[in-house]
């Protein structure tokens, strides 16, 4: 029998309060090991079998913090082994908290990318990379003018050629997202990245109820196999804790009628639904006016208004007294 595609999650939230930390995540035996991370992490010395981690990333015996909540931090791990699974679901258990109430920041990204360790600007990878990128962005002083709160999910889909435009948080090259309020909670929260028939969607587990809520999906999305899965976060002026918990890969079995041999391993990642990326425009520039000299202008136009007027109604008078004058 096939279970649904959410059961993992509560299968998770039974063997959790059982305290069976060893069992198995789904009872579908389909989780890909080499591509997974679970407790405990150590191997031998201060390796992670199958996982390398880069930056400040630090590993305990609970957890794996990509970033203390300090500024100007990046770290990340990476799998070790090119995932050549065509058809996949990838669970993090992971948790973003911090000292700051209204200020906090800069978030982590979950790559399913060519290029594997290469630090970088977007949340601590490398720019113009191929792949998928899905961006859990934290910032709260967000830039420009957005539709949506923080924090906020989207994905993006690169062949190499794009530039992830931190002044906009990406809006210009992003495929899809939704706000997700998994900042300072109490309790595990969960992301789901589920690559199905072409088709990309993303769920989330951040009511402590083992059931996944969408975010979204984005049908038409062609992903190579052959590429490696990370995680990586940042900080900058603000700051917060980015731990990893777990990272569980799934291989999904789909209906002899839907699979496909077509060689997915030189293909170039592609979304059929992408708008190109628009152009960056500036935030118009705030006056260089202090409030003092404003309002020194606004007085002196409210004279000269007030002036037009008196002189107006002396012009008026003395044209009607002439009249007068030259009646009698």
């Amino acid at each position: 029998m096939r279970f649904s595609w959410y059961s993992s999650v509560v299968i998770l939230g039974i063997l959790e309060v059982v305290g069976a930390e060893s069992a198995e995540w789904n009872t579908r035996d389909f989780m890909k090991r080499e591509h997974s991370l679970i407790r405990p992490y150590q191997g031998m010395g201060m390796t992670i079998p199958y996982w390398d981690f880069t930056g400040s990333t630090i590993v305990t015996e609970n957890y794996i913090r990509l970033t203390p909540d300090l500024q100007s931090q990046q770290g990340a791990i990476w799998n070790t082994v090119p995932c050549n699974v065509r058809n996949w679901e990838l669970q993090v258990n992971f948790k973003v908290h911090g000292k700051g109430k209204d200020l906090y920041g800069d978030g982590l990204a979950i790559w399913y990318a060519k290029e594997k360790k290469e630090s970088g600007p977007v949340f601590g990878n490398k720019d113009y990379f191929h792949g998928l990128a899905v961006i859990l962005d934290t910032y709260s002083n967000h830039n420009g003018p957005h539709n949506h709160q923080h924090p906020y999910i989207s994905a993006m889909i690169n062949n190499g050629s794009l530039h992830y435009d931190h002044d906009r948080d990406g809006t210009h090259t992003q495929l899809a997202g939704c706000e997700a309020k998994f900042r300072n909670l109490n309790y595990d929260t969960h992301i789901a990245i589920r690559y199905e028939g072409d088709t990309l969607t993303v769920s989330t587990d951040l009511a402590n109820k083992a059931a996944w809520q969408p975010c979204f999906t984005v049908n038409g999305i062609k992903l190579p196999t052959g590429y490696h899965f990370g995680i990586s976060a940042t900080t900058g002026d603000l700051s917060d804790n980015h731990d990893i918990f777990s990272v569980r890969l799934f291989e999904l079995e789909l209906p002899n009628a839907e699979r496909d041999s077509e060689d997915r391993s030189n293909i170039i990642p592609s979304a059929t639904f992408f708008e190109p990326p628009r152009d960056h425009v500036d935030d118009p520039k705030p006056s260089s006016l202090s409030g003092i000299k404003i309002f020194l202008l606004m007085l002196v136009a409210s004279l000269v208004i007030i002036a037009c007027v008196v002189i107006g109604i002396m012009f008026y008078q003395k044209h009607q007294e002439n009249s007068r004058k030259r009646f009698y």
